[in-house]
């Protein structure tokens, strides 16, 4: 029996071993170099090339039968296999960029030349040939985006104008998820993205985007997707070092390391783990020319200047006229008599600054680490369960209103999604902590104040003009007597402590815990309704501020509220699949303003027999919601007050000016002089509203299209052109609220408001509203790409941005627009020069334009920057060296006033297994 049942198993097993056939192959780049990890797939049979391009599947398919291989960023080649015999070799072709699949601009996949809205777009080769020391700056390459550099750590990425480094008006995902830190409503760059060796793809829409994205894709939104550890399995990691190069800093080194694990459990389960760390110094800046103070200009003169305001020297914003500290002495010192005041010149005098680099230190360093973990419960992608976390820490500065040091600044995201083929669902927290985070000039002011008062200070000044010759420098030599020294032990206790104590304490720390909920889903219709493809989805975010007062006027009472939206869209084709529309509509609302509608619709017409001349129309709409700080700020900043622009935030807001009296916010909106005016001449009370959101109305033409050259070469050509209308720009107003008195109902002041004024009885406030400026802007961006002298790739691209706006509806507005009207990128390279060597070269050139901030304004200069790199594969270690170098001209250049200078950068890596 127990043969008979031994036998029936071994010709059993011989008739299952005899059904499979075994196929051996080999996959090529074209090249002909081998190709590792393609996906080889026979029916539901699966593997992947080995390093030397080699594969063997087993497969119980019957011949003949289709073999399917793939790779990202690569055509899908499709052979039928007829005989055991046959010899199987496939070569893969890189996409064109027209070509690539995207998902962002229609939340459905479409190629890039169906596309209804420009889209720019790299993938996992583009990052291969990167010339730049990460992707993310490599993205300065790409057509129309505009890269604003403060450090290693710290970029900015931008579209069409009207940012600074700190961009509320662009949105950044990572897998879905918003990565603006909540507190300052924009994202840190790359701080809490994806590393080099998890990346997938980058996908970046220029213009408004509001119609499927909401508030504040308004400049444009950017997607970075990473790989799935279903797909993108093994360990990979890279090693990058080298050092940068500034004039005011010297050679420093720099330290980047990365390691991404992923792994396949089985057909259900999946999970990976990403980890990065960077080390580095950031650009010095140390311009100590003079300034006409914050938001200013600069100008002539140097320290010797009773009224010197130094760019980078801190401290000395604080001033005075000697007519205003003689009057404010002559309150308590009779000698001071009315002959004396009036004798002395209307000049400002301020206190004595520190420069930048005694105040900070210029170590830059950030962590990254996250991990995920995929769930397919029926073995197949119509349902994916991920979930998803990410940490982030690092030391950095960035320039916004003041050059801020964020010192142990941390930022954590917590995501669960559900994944289908027509669906997604998913929720995510955001959460900082500020660390010990600080503003360089409120350190500054305060190490002054530490040591002497500003009453104490000016009236020492006072006291020494007036009896020693009139003389400037006697008597700041005789005020500074005592000054606490940079290095000086007095100096390091005052510092500490300055930095240990929030603003209003009296300090320069800024703390926050700001945190959000979010919740966001879509269904697409298109396997259930066949008219046309329709969506539908929604988002939701419950915001929470905790700043503790030292940000937000949240000292004393908690500061919540929500913001929902919910939109369709409906995608149809005609003509013979020639014409389709695109048309969607979403409303949002927040707690603290009015519902806003924002349509778009496009139509793209496909020219040519293989439909690939396609011309493009669009009407898109935008709005951006003011950020929390626009919102909710209340703080001193040292000549005056900053506060918030919503209705709930006027009366929170208190300052004691004496006496037992004090103003609110409410005071400053309704009972306050307008400095502009004043400077005018112009005795007439200040004309606010409360803030609300920004809107954009965007008009859109383009022609993308691929051109046959000759049999084997093609140019890719993508043109577009804008027009956008803006209205109720946020804008910063400067008032002066009298200490008593008020204004008649025509506006004028009454006998005493004018005598408040008269007296320097007044407190100064900074307010967040909006311009009633008429803002257009427009421009042209043009972009082609091919290849040359056997398979060299040349790209070409150019922009053209233009801004103007109607003064005279409001002389005051500064639309800040910074970005260069012509900008030209080149690139050129070989990825396969030889046998496993290739190289890449990117030039960048753009004119001057003029920058404006509430930091310093000015003039950029003209630039042109130049990055290149080589690189050589190690197949036999899975290895891929590289040695490059950006801005390898050496020419120092200024991304903004008072920023530090760009310098170069010189780097070798080394990436295994990406």
């Amino acid at each position: 029996m127990f043969k008979k049942l031994l036998t029936m198993f071994l010709v059993i097993c011989g008739v299952s071993i005899y059904a499979q056939t075994t196929i051996n192959g080999k996959v090529y780049d074209e090249y002909l170099e081998p190709f590792s990890n393609a996906v080889v797939l026979i029916g539901s049979d699966r593997t992947t090339s080995s390093s030397d391009g080699t594969f063997i599947l087993a497969t119980k398919s019957n011949y003949p039968f289709i073999i399917q291989v793939s790779a990202f960023g690569y055509k899908t080649e499709l052979i039928e296999v007829t005989s055991k015999e046959q010899e199987i070799n496939i070569i893969l072709k890189e996409n064109t960029a027209l070509d690539e699949v995207v998902i962002s601009a229609s939340r459905s996949p479409e190629r890039v030349i169906e596309s209804p809205v420009t889209i720019e777009r790299i993938g996992i080769n583009d990052i291969k040939k990167n010339t730049s020391v990460t992707y993310y700056d490599g993205m300065a390459n790409l057509k129309g985006i505009d890269l604003r550099e403060s450090g290693y750590g710290f970029k900015s990425i931008n579209t069409r104008g009207f940012s600074s480094f700190e961009n509320t008006r662009f949105v950044q995902l990572v897998d879905g998820m918003d990565t603006a830190v909540p507190a300052l409503t924009f994202s840190m760059g790359n701080l809490a993205g994806t590393s080099d060796l998890d990346v997938e793809s980058v996908e970046v829409l220029p213009g408004a985007a509001s119609a499927l994205y909401g508030a504040n894709a308004f400049n444009g939104i950017m997607f970075l997707k990473s790989k799935n550890p279903f797909k993108h399995s093994g360990i990979s990691t890279y090693f990058k070092t080298g050092f940068t190069s500034q004039d005011a800093a010297g050679n420093n080194p720099f330290y980047d390391f990365g390691i991404r694990m992923a792994y396949k459990f089985n057909e259900k389960i999946a999970g990976k783990v990403n980890l990065t760390y960077y080390k580095s110094e950031e650009w010095h800046a140390n311009n100590t020319g003079n300034s006409t103070g914050i938001g200013g200009v600069a100008i002539g003169g140097d320290r010797t200047l009773p009224g010197y305001d130094g760019i980078n020297v801190y401290g000395d914003e604080v001033g005075a006229t000697l007519k205003q500290i003689a009057t404010e002495a002559s309150k308590t010192n009779p000698l001071i008599t009315p002959a004396i005041i009036n004798s002395l010149p209307d000049e400002k005098i301020t206190r004595t600054g520190y420069d930048e680099s005694s105040l900070v230190d210029y170590d830059s360093n950030g962590l990254k680490f996250d991990a995920s973990l995929h769930y397919r419960p029926w073995e197949k992608e119509n349902l994916e369960i991920i979930w998803n976390s990410r940490f982030a820490r690092g030391k950095n500065i960035y320039q916004g209103a003041n050059r801020y040091v964020q010192d142990g600044f941390s930022f954590e995201q917590h995501r669960l999604e559900f994944l289908g083929k027509n669906f997604f669902l998913r929720g995510y927290y955001s959460a900082n902590d500020s660390g010990d985070y600080f503003d360089s000039r409120f350190k500054a002011i305060n190490i002054n104040r530490a040591w002497k008062s500003d009453k104490d200070w000016f009236g020492d000044y006072l006291n020494a003009y007036l009896t020693q010759g009139r003389s400037h420098g006697k008597a700041r030599d005789f005020a500074n007597i005592g000054r606490f020294e940079p290095g000086s032990v007095e100096f390091n206790a005052a510092a500490n402590d300055v930095a240990s104590k929030t603003v209003p304490e009296g300090g320069a720390k800024l703390t926050d815990q700001t945190s959000y909920y979010h919740a966001d889903g879509n269904y697409n219709f298109r396997d259930i309704i066949k008219f046309g493809e329709i969506q539908i989805g929604g988002s939701y975010r419950k915001i929470n501020l905790n700043s503790q007062g030292s940000v937000f006027t949240d000292a004393n009472s908690k500061i919540s509220f929500d913001e929902f939206g919910v939109y369709t869209q409906l995608q149809k084709k005609f003509l013979e699949e020639r014409l389709k529309f695109t048309g969607s509509i979403r409303y949002d609302k927040s707690t603290n303003f009015k519902g806003n509608y924002s349509p778009r619709v496009s139509l793209n017409y496909a020219l040519g027999e293989n439909k690939d001349h396609v011309i493009r129309a669009s009407y898109q709409t935008g709005f951006r919601n003011p950020t929390l700080q626009e919102q909710y700020f209340g703080l001193p900043i040292g000549t005056g007050h900053l506060i918030g622009g919503v209705d709930e935030n006027l009366d929170r807001y208190i300052v004691n000016i004496g006496g037992g009296n004090t103003l609110t916010g409410r005071d400053a909106f309704e009972n306050s002089f307008s400095r502009a005016e004043l400077d005018r001449g112009n005795l007439v009370k200040s004309q606010l509203s409360t803030i609300k959101p920004e809107k954009v109305i965007s008009y859109e033409l383009g022609y993308r299209s691929i051109v046959n050259l000759s049999s084997n070469k093609i140019l890719e050509l993508d043109v577009n052109g804008y027009y956008n209308n803006y209205e109720s720009f946020t804008a910063i107003k400067d008032v002066l609220v009298p200490h008593y008195g008020g204004f008649n109902a025509d506006g004028t002041p009454n006998a005493q408001a004018l005598l408040a004024l008269q007296n320097n009885d007044v407190t100064a406030f900074s307010v967040n509203t909006n311009s009633k400026a008429d803002v257009t802007s427009y421009g042209v961006g043009v972009g082609m790409s091919t290849k040359v002298f056997k398979g060299f790739d040349l790209g070409l691209s150019y922009n053209y941005a233009k801004f103007d706006f109607e003064e005279t509806s409001d002389p005051d507005f500064e639309p800040a627009f910074n970005t260069p009207e012509h900008k030209v990128k080149v690139q050129f390279g070989h990825p396969n020069l030889f046998k496993n060597f290739g190289f890449n070269i990117n030039a960048r050139w753009q004119d001057e334009y003029y920058w404006q901030s509430s930091f310093l304004q000015g003039l950029v200069d003209a630039r042109t920057v130049i990055d290149a790199q080589i690189n050589y594969t190690v197949p036999a270690i899975k290895s891929r060296f590289k040695i490059g170098g950006t801005n390898l001209t050496g020419k120092e250049y200024f991304i903004a006033p008072g920023a530090g200078a760009i310098g170069s950068l010189y780097y070798i890596s080394w990436t295994i297994n990406d």
